[in-house]
């Protein structure tokens, strides 16, 4: 993988580097927001570890500039000693895709860029899924609830098409944890944030809710006529 980190902390970077780098993969360090939001726009890069809390342009700055102006789609993993699951919500409203909190493994941080990697490069799967008015087609990503486009960033799509796949039926969290984030699932609050995100997207006030929450067994996406039941 060549990888960008943007991190004003140049032990963490320089580990970060040396790290990825015995694991084979390339990677170009930028210690400022400005810098660091060049290089993400000019270069292409399988994902970016992000810091929140960076001279010149802070993290959320820069992620929104990325993906509002430059149109990059390119991976982002928020690294934040922010561990608050409201400022984790604010990150991914950015358009990050994931996160971890300092202090953190770097075999963890390897492991996210390794799967945010992969899932960008398999989304354009198959089908046409369907439930109710809400509809997603897999081969262009695009995702509508009647009239109104929906645009999501890569992991509340992986758990929009995994809740549609197999909707109406009652996923728990491990099986969408594992459909997700395979076998490194992350801290207990991260599915929590992007389900949020997810809720937030799907169903607009004044819309019949799609997503329900199961209390005890987990989520459902499904029509009200054909909720509840697991």
């Amino acid at each position: 993988m060549r990888i960008l980190i943007i991190e004003d902390n140049p032990d963490l970077a320089a580990n970060l580097v040396e790290y990825l780098a015995e694991r084979g993969h390339a990677a170009d360090v930028a210690q400022d927001g400005i810098t660091g939001l060049h290089l993400a726009t000019v270069n292409d890069y399988d994902a970016i570890v992000l810091d929140l809390m960076l001279p010149g342009m802070d993290g959320i700055t820069l992620c929104r500039k990325l993906r509002e102006e430059a149109h990059k789609t390119t991976p982002v993993l928020i690294v934040t000693a922010r561990d608050a699951l409201d400022d984790k919500i604010v990150g991914l409203e950015s358009g990050a895709d994931d996160y971890v909190v300092k202090p953190f493994a770097l075999r963890e941080v390897e492991a996210r860029l390794k799967a945010l990697a992969r899932r960008a490069q398999s989304q354009g799967l198959q089908a046409q899924l369907q439930v109710g008015d809400l509809r997603f087609d897999t081969d262009t990503l695009r995702i509508t609830r009647g009239a109104r486009l929906i645009h999501l960033p890569p992991i509340p799509l992986r758990l929009l098409e995994t809740l549609m796949r197999h909707s109406p039926r009652v996923l728990s969290r491990g099986e969408l944890e594992h459909a997700v984030w395979g076998d490194t699932p992350p801290d207990s609050d991260a599915l929590r944030a992007h389900m949020h995100l997810l809720r937030r997207a799907i169903d607009a006030p004044g819309e019949a809710p799609l997503i329900h929450t199961v209390r005890g067994l987990g989520y459902q996406l499904a029509e009200v006529d054909a909720a509840a039941a697991p």
